[in-house]
């Protein structure tokens, strides 16, 4: 019998941690009400439920979910200039997307999907 779950507490922190964050983005990106942001949200959501359930394309999901997370900031910053990363409110904000893209490239995230996603 083939059980779907919300959350997977058999996985390593790193990407139960991911899971969390996946939801959580995805939460507050569709309180948007912006259409990309909600294609975001939807793409967020599908990744964390399919990491919870150990399949590969939620992973891959999830990278191009965060990836996508850390393009603004990379487009401000491209063009506002490179001193533009001392802002104080552009620090905090990037904390939750650079997290939520290295909790999904951590190498025990990297191993464990290696070997246990299908």
């Amino acid at each position: 019998m083939e059980t779907r779950r919300w959350t997977n507490p058999t996985q390593p922190q790193t990407l139960q941690i991911a899971v969390f964050l996946l939801y959580i983005n995805a939460v507050f990106s569709a309180l948007a009400f912006n259409p990309i942001a909600f294609a975001l949200a939807l793409g967020q959501g599908a990744a964390a439920f399919g990491i919870a359930n150990e399949k590969r394309w939620g992973y891959v999901l999830g990278i191009v979910a965060a990836t996508f997370g850390l393009l603004p900031f990379a487009l401000y910053l491209l063009n506002s200039g490179v001193g533009s990363i001392f802002n104080l409110s552009l620090l905090i904000s990037l904390v939750f997307p650079v997290a939520l893209f290295a909790l999904l490239i951590h190498p025990q995230s990297r191993e464990y999907q290696r070997i246990w996603f299908s």
